[in-house]
């Protein structure tokens, strides 16, 4: 196996692994978005507070997402 196929393939193979790994983040802010907005409709004063919380979830879920995407650069 030349060294062209060989990156061919592990291009191939970082990106197929990026995209398995997005799907934990987006299943991640879906769920904190939804139970987020159910908390809100069950105690609507609360809603500030819930919506700050939902925001630094968000991001935190976010962050496996860029580490999803950094680690072919890092490691490949």
């Amino acid at each position: 196996m030349d060294t062209t196929t060989f990156a061919e393939v592990t291009g191939n193979i970082a990106t197929i692994g990026y995209g398995l790994a997005a799907i934990g983040p987006g299943i991640g802010i879906g769920i904190v978005a939804g139970k987020t907005v159910e908390s809100m409709a069950r105690q609507p004063e609360m809603a500030g507070r819930l919506q700050t919380t939902m925001f630094l979830g968000i991001a935190f879920t976010e962050v496996l997402a860029f580490i999803g995407i950094a680690t072919p650069f890092i490691f490949g």
